[in-house]
């Protein structure tokens, strides 16, 4: 568990100051550290996790609901998604230095865990959540907007996204490729707090796979996977067609 001192520090680089320190503690305790001490009576970011992603979740709704007032449901859930998905909460997270701050076992840190997209958003998430318990809903709100700004910003002025899974299939039409199929090749953990992952299958290969806590954000994201992949292969058979008589 983190000591008075880093504690400190982690408050320093969040700009927020806990009523009760202790909470932050349990915040920034990866599960790795209590599979490594097992004797400790300590535990883990996990449930705050759990609550600071439903915050998250709805501090971005109501956000956009109050900013983006012309736009429809759909583009809405578009715009949240991108602003609370893994890979946005990771860029904050090392935009706070959260990494530094973990603490985790020495083999989740010796293979690069501080550096992990996913320990980096979901300690984000429970520090969200932490918040939330110590001080209160308006509390975690101004942290959550004030951190992912930069991403707000960048969200209310792009177009509106489209679906991954729609992408998908419209590029495999163009390409003349029977639609895509999804299928759920795990789902980890309780019944309340489960965790999907999910594959997609093109022309019966496995394309892509994606992971969520929903089925349809996995979906989305083995959509994503796959997209980047196809588009990036096209790309290098285009390129190995150039032959100097072509050129």
């Amino acid at each position: 568990m983190p000591d008075e001192s880093a504690i400190e520090r982690a408050q320093d680089a969040l700009g927020v100051r806990f009523r009760d320190s202790g909470l932050l503690a349990i915040a920034l305790t990866h599960r790795s550290f209590l599979n490594e001490n097992p004797t400790l009576k300590v535990e883990s970011n996990e449930r705050l996790e759990f609550l600071g992603d439903g915050a998250l979740n709805f501090v971005i709704a109501q956000h956009l609901f109050e900013r983006a007032t012309r736009a429809t449901e759909g583009e809405l859930t578009a715009r949240r998604a991108q602003l609370v998905r893994r890979e946005t909460l990771a860029r904050v997270a090392t935009r706070i230095g959260l990494g530094n701050h973990l603490v985790m076992g020495r083999g989740e840190a010796a293979s690069g865990g501080a550096e992990r997209s996913s320990n980096l958003a979901d300690g984000f998430e429970a520090v969200t959540g932490a918040i939330l318990v110590d001080k209160g809903y308006r509390s975690a709100r101004a942290f959550v907007l004030k951190w992912l700004a930069p991403e707000v910003t960048s969200v209310m002025g792009a177009a509106t996204p489209k679906d991954p899974k729609s992408r998908l299939q419209e590029y495999l039409q163009a390409a003349g490729t029977p639609a895509p199929k999804y299928r759920v090749a795990n789902a980890a953990g309780p019944e309340e707090d489960r965790w999907f992952t999910v594959e997609v299958f093109v022309s019966g290969e496995v394309a892509g796979t994606g992971e969520g806590r929903r089925k349809l954000d996995a979906e989305r994201a083995a959509a994503v996977d796959a997209y980047q992949q196809l588009s990036d292969s096209a790309a290098v058979a285009d390129e190995s067609k150039v032959t100097p008589e072509t050129i």
